[in-house]
């Protein structure tokens, strides 16, 4: 058997969380937020939201 491990010099991504971002950052960044489902026929038709 082998006795080799693997390190490495920067933690894991789950240790050190992304560096807060104020929503008009997101918005450039991303654009707007979408809905996940795209609406209907008839709310498509009627505008409904």
């Amino acid at each position: 058997m082998s006795s080799l491990s693997y390190r490495s010099s920067s933690p894991d991504r789950w240790v050190k969380p992304k560096a807060y971002s104020d929503a008009s950052l997101r918005y450039q960044q991303h654009g707007k937020i979408l809905p996940m489902e795209e609406p209907g026929f008839f709310a498509r038709l009627f505008g409904a939201r």
